[in-house]
């Protein structure tokens, strides 16, 4: 694990006003990878010991977590996260927690890969987070049940050892194993909440499943395509445009500042693998007043290789899907979308299928990685 500027220590008691003022955070350099545990890939969290306060599956909400300081229920205070309640010794004489006492959560993820950060968010818990935290992370069939990752032959390998962690403030990890994972195990040391997980990272598709499918969406998250870099991320992340579904309001697409000079934006991929694309789709929804004027997709094969035009620059229409079928598409491994002037789209898919050599590469990484 590679040191980082991380948050430890108490959090100050909220003094009213704005629940976020001092909130501490700092630029984590993994988290420009995706989210695997994000639940629009189909992230769960599909078991954890103890509730009683906060469902657990608050961890996964994509949205910062919120604060209502008159929001109480019957059990005490709501708050946007997991949390636990507080643990006791067993006698009178001993009314402390034993030094290994903890809560857990099984979490999946919702596209298995290499993980490179850990997230551990403790937004608005200011008394009530853990103390420390410990994460573990396993590989198994994306439909294991808890008691099938709960058993004693289950190999787990740590990513996070036991860390104290500070309350109100995004606590970051890096992490350095190069294996696929599919499952994590949260433990926070003895109790108490956390708002936020992420776990950000390379996805690594099954090559099994991609070859029986045949033609599928080659820069998709879930299927192992990624955004390389854009040229801007003012308003979203250019990752949205892969997410899975069609966009659902406009800031689930990518949209940049408006520009005033002569240039254009762009957005960089790596595909799956290397593929020949059959079919393009640009979609724009929910871009009304902000879509791109115009579009245009090149490829190239091999970080090294020549860009060729495999869209020429086409006018969009705000809120439109259009679609294209190029002819002769050469194999690519990845591809660069770019747009005129400036602005937006939502999501970008091409269609088509690992060339031979593409197929063999991404089987023999699962194979190396553990798959």
């Amino acid at each position: 694990m590679t040191a980082l500027p991380r948050f430890t220590g108490d959090a100050s008691p909220y003094g009213g006003g704005d629940p976020y003022a001092d909130y501490r955070t700092a630029d984590f350099p993994f988290t420009t990878f995706a989210d695997l545990a994000d639940r629009r890939l189909g992230a769960g969290v599909i078991a954890a010991n103890d509730e009683f306060f906060a469902q657990r599956e608050n961890l996964l909400i994509p949205t910062p977590a919120v604060f209502d300081p008159e929001h109480f229920g019957h059990k005490g205070k709501i708050m946007d996260g997991w949390e636990t309640r507080r643990r006791r010794g067993s006698i009178a004489d001993v009314p402390h927690p034993a030094d290994d006492d903890h809560d857990w959560a099984l979490v999946r993820l919702g596209a298995p890969g290499v993980i490179r950060g850990v997230v551990v968010d403790t937004a608005h818990f200011r008394g009530n987070y853990p103390q420390s935290v410990s994460i573990e992370a396993t590989s198994a069939p994306l439909s294991a049940a808890p008691e099938d990752l709960l058993a004693d032959d289950v190999k787990w390998t740590v990513l996070v050892p036991r860390t104290p962690v500070g309350g109100h403030a995004a606590n970051g990890f890096a992490v350095d194993a190069e294996q696929r994972f599919t499952h994590l195990r949260v433990n926070q040391h003895p109790d108490g909440g956390i708002a936020r997980l992420r776990v950000h990272g390379e996805v690594l598709p099954d090559p099994a499943w991609l070859a029986a499918l045949g033609t599928f969406d080659v820069v998709a998250l879930e299927n192992g395509g990624a955004v390389l870099d854009a040229s801007d991320r003012f308003y979203s992340p250019a990752t949205h445009t892969i997410n899975p579904g069609r966009s659902q309001k406009m800031d689930d697409g990518w949209e940049t500042r408006r520009r005033r000079d002569q240039g254009h934006d762009w957005i960089s991929y790596a595909l799956t693998g290397q593929a020949r694309i059959r079919a393009v789709e640009i979609d724009t929804a929910y871009l009304k007043g902000n879509a791109a004027g115009w579009a245009a997709l090149v490829g190239k094969d091999g970080e090294d290789g020549e860009w060729v035009e495999l869209l020429p620059r086409t006018r969009l229409q705000p809120d439109t899907v259009h679609r294209f079928l190029p002819t002769d598409a050469p194999a690519v491994t990845h591809v660069r979308l770019d747009i005129f002037p400036d602005g937006g789209i939502s999501r970008l898919r091409l269609f088509g299928s690992l060339t031979r050599d593409g197929a063999a590469a991404l089987d023999a990484r699962h194979r190396d990685l553990g798959g």
